[in-house]
């Protein structure tokens, strides 16, 4: 097959190779660009204990020093770490210190309750748990200390209200990382309804952070305006690396708020925006609610879930910034795909762009494996640098993932041009995308099960102008039937309040297959899914 633009007929294209590929651990961009401006400034946000402070370059690793010279106390190198907190200015320092004491960062997310920090806290096998005390009234410290005792591979609690974190014997500087050790484990919901462990490693997290930076054309020494949350791959890979390769400076937001944001992007001068849609759209309704002239950008990066292009063009209009539609997954890094400067105003606002330098891309049939010609709708597939190491614990998983020829199976639907421009159509799977959260259906649908009053439950995502999708529940009960507002009571004890249905149908059945499935599509056309 020949992978010229104007002779390819299949859905293919071979990595472009672009920029090489660099050699380096996430510890060891920290000690590079404090060795090359140690006076840039590299880290504005807030505190745990609610202090506003700057970071230089210098500062930035004399603070991760010391916290890697404090884990190397309790753990050893190779150990999984995790870190359970908000959008702290201690979540970057924790992530640099634990790359240069060459553990395993586990990034977990704060609103997580009791029952599902102890799965991923066992999933992992992290020896130590570094977490927050609160957020916005969670008593996150109370959590920790309830389901610590269940897990005996934990040894150590430490909080970040816990100065000595910070101030301990700094770790030499030799490396304990090498660019193909495991930097962090994640977790992605799946359809089996409990999250997997990504494994992935310092070299796919440093070179997806500085392509994807390359590739959006983001000027050296940017300030970048960072709301997305930590725990994701788009808040500590993209946001906190990339601007890092770039020598500039990371203005982390411990609590979205748009106004919030239009001040930071004013007052820190930023040129960058990190977003995903519901964050751009609430940012460019308040631009345009307030009476002082939208703030300048010149760049702002936005995915994880589709991006209208009535967005696009009026974030264009209101701020006089290039948007970057991108497309990616955990398992990838997170970026496979972005749109450039150079692609027609079409390609920016319906498509997801083309793969970056040094990742492959195919289209393929879902069932055959085949892949298809050009412009036929396939499964997205991926192949490079940035593919995971694996799931944690799921040699199963990871090959049903990672075909016998290395692609990456992302379960998305899309289509390819002559030109390898991607334009997604809809998912194989029924993960349901909610302002970019990802959400198993069966994890709720198992907590639903607990419920003595549900006889069955079949769990969907449905439009909404607001966050992409919401979650919505189509139950039927036992009597005496349970109430709404009881189901609700049900599920916020058992998960993370955003996986909480909001919209709730009661029926007296569900639609079945012949063989017993609930008939999910039947529901949403029904409900204008």
């Amino acid at each position: 097959m020949s992978t010229d633009a104007g002779t390819r007929t299949l859905s293919e294209v071979a990595p472009e190779p672009g920029v090489a590929l660099l050699e380096s651990t996430v510890g060891g961009l920290l000690r590079e660009q404090a060795r090359l401006r140690p006076d840039a400034v590299a880290l504005v946000g807030t505190t745990h204990a609610g202090e506003s402070r700057r970071w230089t370059y210098a500062e930035l690793l004399a603070a991760a020093r010391h916290t890697a010279g404090s884990l190397l106390t309790v753990a050893d190198p190779g150990d999984h770490v995790a870190l359970w907190a908000p959008n702290v200015a201690e979540w970057p320092i924790v992530q640099y210190g634990a790359a240069l004491a060459g553990v395993t960062l586990v990034a977990l997310n704060p609103a997580l309750r009791a029952a599902e920090l102890e799965y991923c806290l066992r999933l992992s096998k992290a020896s130590v748990l570094v977490h927050a005390d609160d957020l916005r009234g969670y008593d996150m410290a109370a959590v920790a200390a309830e389901v610590a005792p269940s897990l005996p591979e934990l040894v150590e609690r430490i909080s970040l209200s816990d100065v000595g974190l910070f101030y301990g014997s700094p770790v030499e500087p030799e490396e304990l990382s090498t660019p193909d050790s495991p930097a962090m484990m994640q977790f992605t919901s799946g359809t089996t309804g409990r999250p997997k462990g990504v494994l992935l490693s310092h070299r796919s997290l440093v070179n997806n952070a500085h392509l994807t930076m390359h590739t959006a054309g983001v000027a050296p020494g940017a300030v970048a305006i960072a709301p997305l949350p930590s725990f994701h791959t788009a808040g500590c890979v993209i946001s906190h690396l990339g601007p890092a390769f770039l020598g500039g400076t990371v203005v982390l937001i411990e609590k979205f708020d748009p106004a919030a944001v239009l001040a930071a992007i004013a007052d820190e001068g930023a040129s960058v925006l990190m977003s995903v849609p519901t964050v751009l759209g609430a940012v460019l309704h308040a631009a345009r609610r307030s009476d002082a002239p939208a703030p300048h950008l010149d760049t702002v990066l936005v995915g994880a879930s589709t991006v209208p292009g009535s967005m696009i063009e009026a974030v264009s209009e209101t701020f006089g910034a290039f948007v970057h539609n991108l497309y990616g997954q955990t398992e990838l890094s997170p970026v496979m795909t972005l749109t450039r400067r150079t692609d027609t105003r079409e390609d920016q606002v319906t498509a997801v762009g083309r793969p970056l330098p040094h990742t492959g891309a195919r289209i393929v049939d879902p069932v055959t494996g085949e892949v298809v010609p050009l412009g036929t709708v396939g499964e997205v597939c991926a192949r490079g640098y940035n593919q995971m190491i694996g799931y944690v614990d799921d040699p199963d998983a990871t090959a049903t993932t990672v075909d016998a020829e290395g692609w990456l199976h992302t379960g998305d639907l899309g289509s390819m041009d002559a030109r390898g421009m991607i334009t997604l159509s809809g998912r194989l799977k029924e993960l349901i995308i909610r302002g970019g959260e990802n959400i198993s259906p069966a994890e709720i649908e198992i907590a639903l099960a607990a419920h003595p009053g549900v006889a069955e439950s079949a769990v969907i995502g449905l439009p909404d102008p607001t966050w992409g999708e919401v979650v919505a529940a189509v139950v039927t009960t036992h009597d005496p039937a349970p109430s709404e507002q009881e189901l609700v009571d049900h599920c916020l004890a058992r998960l993370t309040p955003y996986k909480v249905p909001v919209r709730w149908f009661f029926r007296d059945e569900l639609p079945h297959t012949a063989s017993g499935k609930v008939q999910k599509f039947v529901l949403r056309e029904e409900l204008g899914g």
